[in-house]
């Protein structure tokens, strides 16, 4: 597989790994390899960043859209992510709210759509359009 593909997979940086990685595709025996015994470049990278999207937006407990919105575009290491959790900025206590609203919303609708299924059929008019014999 391509680095690029290899660097998501591993949830870091393509940028931050070293030459040789970036240099040659990685075979899924190798991706393995690295994620059942990552090398020192990959647990430093892990441990310190700096750290892709994803990452950030799931140490920070907000969405990518929150990071864009904030205006956070480029990586950040652990140590800027440590920094905005003990120190939050308006932005971040905004979004992170807004991320708990969206999370709460899921979870109603999720059990809106269970108690829907264990009623089963109950409940389910006969909009078709039907004469509703």
């Amino acid at each position: 597989m391509k680095p690029e593909t290899a660097a998501k997979k591993l949830g870091v940086l393509l940028d931050a790994t070293p030459d040789d990685f970036r240099a040659s595709p990685v075979t899924r025996d190798e991706l393995a390899a690295m994620q059942a015994d990552p090398p020192e470049w990959l647990a430093t990278l892990r441990r310190e960043g700096p750290h892709p999207r994803g990452v950030v937006a799931a140490k920070l407990g907000v969405s990518n859209s929150g990071l864009a919105r904030a205006g956070i575009t480029d990586p950040l290491t652990t140590a800027e992510i440590k920094a905005l959790l003990e120190a939050p900025p308006a932005w971040l206590v905004e979004e992170r709210a807004r991320q708990a609203g969206v999370r709460a919303e899921k979870r109603r609708i999720a059990e809106r759509d269970a108690e829907r299924a264990a009623r089963g059929d109950e409940g389910r008019g006969g909009g078709g359009g039907g004469a509703g014999v």
